[in-house]
């Protein structure tokens, strides 16, 4: 069960985000705090508590744009503390998903936030809240189970190189063939963003590390992993360039 505190200066959409986490049954409880001056306090005063008085803040639900200090300065803050709480940013702009991700931020969720969206955010800090409590490695997170020939068979995600999205499903590709799952590109996204997999198009999910080439004409990109092509949309093309350019850096 968790403990939240949303942020957001607007108070519609501060009431509208509390709505929806409070039906969620996973939701303890949830606060709202119409400014970062008014979170800071707050998560200061939680964090001295600890984690078992009634203050207690297991996640903040961090709008990005605010009066003052923004959401990412409170997130950078926060990074300060001895056991800060996770972090999901919920905001209308999409173009801050790469900074937020390098603050560690379990999720990101676009505005308007839609109910099942605000769901999986949720079953990711679920998930990572158990994980601080009962540290144990999940193994089915290394594979995936494909049929083939009337044989359930487990792929190791590590051999993927990238997915590509066929309607409800997902064709995954390998260095040895390819596997058809009934998932959508969607659903293996979120499972495998901290694993290096990236969206490059919509429908195109790529593990960075299989890049071999990453290639420009006349304006549009496409990256090549092994003898296969694929176009980058503009949409992810500066976030792709980003994310390659901090990798070669390191």
């Amino acid at each position: 069960m968790l403990r939240v505190l949303a942020v957001d200066d607007e108070e519609p959409a501060l009431e509208e985000l509390l709505y929806l986490l409070r039906a969620d049954p996973r939701i303890r409880s949830a606060e709202g705090a119409t400014g970062a001056t008014e979170a800071l306090r707050r998560i200061g005063g939680a964090v001295d508590a600890g984690p078992d008085d009634p203050s207690a803040i297991d996640v903040v639900f961090l709008d990005i744009h605010m009066a003052g200090l923004t959401g990412l300065d409170v997130a950078q803050l926060l990074a300060g503390f001895a056991a800060p709480p996770l972090i999901v940013f919920v905001t209308a702009h999409e173009g801050f998903a790469v900074h937020a991700f390098d603050l560690k931020a379990v999720d990101y969720v676009l505005k308007p936030v839609r109910r099942e969206r605000l769901a999986e955010a949720v079953r990711r800090v679920a998930e990572q809240v158990g994980d601080r409590t009962a540290p144990v490695h999940d193994t089915a997170q290394d594979q995936i189970a494909v049929e083939l020939g009337g044989v359930i068979r487990f792929v190791p995600v590590d051999d993927i190189a990238y997915a590509e999205a066929q309607g409800d499903y997902a064709r995954l590709h390998t260095a040895t063939g390819s596997h058809l799952v009934r998932v959508p590109l969607t659903t293996l996204e979120e499972r495998w963003r901290t694993r290096g997999f990236v969206r490059i198009h919509r429908r195109h999910l790529v593990a960075l590390g299989r890049i071999d080439e990453l290639r420009l004409d006349a304006g549009t990109m496409s990256v090549r992993i092994g003898t296969a092509e694929l176009a980058v949309s503009r949409r992810h093309t500066r976030a792709l360039r980003d994310l390659l350019m901090r990798q070669t850096g390191r």
